[in-house]
This record gives C-alpha cells, structure tokens and sequence, in this order.
C-alpha cells in the first residue's frame, strides 16, 4: 500500500467528523521527507478551530496509522482573529 493510500485510509477515519460540521481536507502533497501537506476544506478552511482540528484530530490519525510520516502541515490554516472565519455554530 502506497503512503498516500495509507494517508487517505488514516483520514477516511476522522472525516465523518469533519463532514458533520461541514468540512473535509485533502491531501496536496507528501514530501520526499514524509511530510503530509493538507488542504482544509469547506468550513474546515475558514474555521478559527481549525488549528485545533489540525492538531488533535487529523494529525494523530494520521500519525498513528502512518508512523513514517515525519510531520503534518495546513497549507491554508485561517487565524483564530481573522474577521472571514466561519464558526461552526454558525453553519447550522
């Protein structure tokens, strides 16, 4: 199985998840280093948590299940101040 199946099958966990706010992510690109790049998509893009959901949910997942990834990045991660982000309370 290729690191990227592998990647995909770690994220395939955690996106019902991320689907029930209204959210989801995407593999970009795996480095010749192992490093996972991600895109946050939908709400998940513009969310202020999305640091959070980063941290605690996608990049143990993959971690976990892909132990020779060396480090997971957002290629768009939004800051919790900027005036744009979505909060997920709000997509309801």
């Amino acid at each position: 199985m290729s690191l990227l199946s592998q990647v995909e099958a770690a994220l395939d966990t955690i996106r019902p998840y991320l689907e029930a706010d209204g959210g989801n992510v995407s593999v970009e690109e795996i480095t010749p280093e192992n490093v996972v790049k991600l895109k946050l998509l939908g709400s998940c893009g513009s969310c202020p948590m999305s640091i959070m959901t980063l941290k605690a949910g996608i990049e143990q997942a993959i971690k976990k299940a892909v132990p020779e990834v060396t480090a997971i990045e957002a290629i768009n991660l939004t800051d919790i101040d900027d005036p744009n982000a979505v909060l997920p309370e709000n997509l309801r």
